[in-house]
């Protein structure tokens, strides 16, 4: 059997992409909750892996976490700060949380997942209610993996405070801090060198 080794785009790979670990299969997901749903049940159903990991960057929502920081996915949250502000709802019926299903030797933070980007501090101030940081594409593989049976973990590291300054700050770390994410997963044992 194989593992999954997914990111939304390759420079969050580090380099995985081109030369996976012995047992991994790396691929991406695209950008966003419902891309990154579609592309992961499609690699679970043409792969059939025995678990999948997620790696990506995160913004930070508040001072539980810093540019730098590397988090393992307690659970996926989607969520929208239309929803806190009471101005949106979810029906009753609908699932909006996805715990990881494996275990990751990185602190454990919940994730929410909104439809896109939050830019603005009132924002981050009322998701930060909910999870420590903010990712675009967990939601959607963490669900396609739950319905599929499928062991998921993710292991993120923060690029950015969540908020107006957010993509300029993520431009400028990514690269760095997705090297990091794979170098610290190679020391502990996770993904073979």
């Amino acid at each position: 059997m194989s593992s999954l080794l997914l990111a939304a785009f390759p420079p969050e790979l580090a380099g995985l992409d081109a030369a996976p670990p012995a047992g991994w299969i790396a691929a991406t997901t695209g950008v966003g909750a419902l891309a990154a749903a579609l592309e992961t049940a499609r690699l679970v159903a043409a792969h059939r892996p025995d678990r999948a990991l997620f790696l990506g960057t995160c913004g930070a929502y508040d001072d539980r976490l810093r540019v730098g920081d590397l988090l393992s996915a307690a659970e996926a949250v989607a969520t929208s700060v239309e929803e806190r502000l009471g101005r949106a709802y979810r029906p009753a019926p609908e699932r909006t949380r996805w715990p990881a299903s494996w275990a990751l030797p990185l602190p454990a933070q919940a994730v929410a997942v909104p439809p896109a980007i939050t830019r603005s501090e009132e924002g981050a101030r009322l998701l930060g209610l909910l999870a420590a940081a903010e990712h675009l594409e967990l939601a959607g593989v963490f669900a396609a993996c739950h319905a599929a049976g499928v062991p998921v973990a993710a292991a993120l590291a923060v690029a950015n405070r969540v908020g107006p300054e957010a993509h300029a700050e993520w431009k400028a770390n990514h690269a760095r801090v997705s090297s990091e994410l794979v170098a610290a997963l190679r020391a502990a044992g996770v993904l073979a060198p």
